[in-house]
């Protein structure tokens, strides 16, 4: 099986208590995500990060650019039918699934090796995504048991159908979208949220106003709150 790297940055503390995985969007690499661990690292200090490049380099991407890394194909992902028609949001993103499936083994197996390195259980594991990381981060982290401590994502969806039957642990959730998003539309998050609550997961949202496709002041400094929070509930309330 294809394995999985990317750049890294340790606790600041030294030893890693906590981990976390940041899973990058759509024709990016992990050193898209990386300073999200630098902006955080303040506020987590005994936390690693890794932000490891999808498996997928998308085809024709030229050669010797940074990025250019996806976790499935895109080809038939149409942003403006979601707008024109919000009720094919579901719909769309359970297509995706099966394009997902392969890169999602890649990920669970580097989750595990990643905890094994650092000695830590799962449940002092959080992932976050952005954008098409979002879509992998959801799908591989509400499949795993134990959970994580939480799941974090910006512009992200909830790919597939069978969540009900799949759905191995339920961590806490922040979805955090911007409601001028023209690449995923915030109709796509609030579908998420409908989905994760069928689910019985615990999911909280924020819209950032005027936000395209990105991550604002605002979904920066509570996604750290947010995981600082999730940490020290999993850890039984310890800081």
């Amino acid at each position: 099986m294809q394995t999985l790297d990317g750049p890294r940055l340790p606790a600041a503390t030294g030893r890693a208590q906590k981990l976390v995985v940041l899973l990058h969007g759509y024709g990016a690499d992990g050193n898209d995500l990386i300073e999200l661990g630098t902006q955080w690292r303040r506020l987590l200090p005994d936390v690693a990060f890794v932000a490891p490049h999808a498996p997928g380099r998308i085809p024709g991407f030229p050669p010797g650019m940074g990025g250019g890394r996806q976790w499935f194909a895109l080809d038939a992902y149409d942003p403006d039918l979601l707008r024109r028609d919000p009720h094919q949001t579901a719909a769309i993103y359970a297509q995706m699934r099966d394009a997902a499936l392969p890169s999602a083994a890649i990920l669970d197996a580097f989750l595990d090796a990643e905890l094994a390195k650092h000695d830590l259980s799962g449940n002092r594991l959080a992932l976050v995504g952005f954008s098409q990381g979002t879509m992998m981060a959801l799908h591989v982290g509400l499949r795993r048991s134990p959970a994580p401590a939480a799941i974090l994502g910006y512009s992200g969806a909830l790919l597939g159908t069978g969540l009900e039957q799949d759905i191995r642990g339920r961590p806490p959730v922040l979805l955090i979208h911007g409601d001028a998003d023209d690449i995923v539309p915030v109709e796509a998050m609030h579908a998420a949220l409908n989905r994760l609550g069928e689910a019985g997961c615990p999911a909280r949202f924020h819209v950032s106003p005027g936000l395209g496709h990105g991550i604002a002041m605002d979904g920066l400094e509570l996604g750290g709150g947010f995981l600082a929070e999730s940490f020290s509930a999993a850890a039984g309330g310890a800081v």
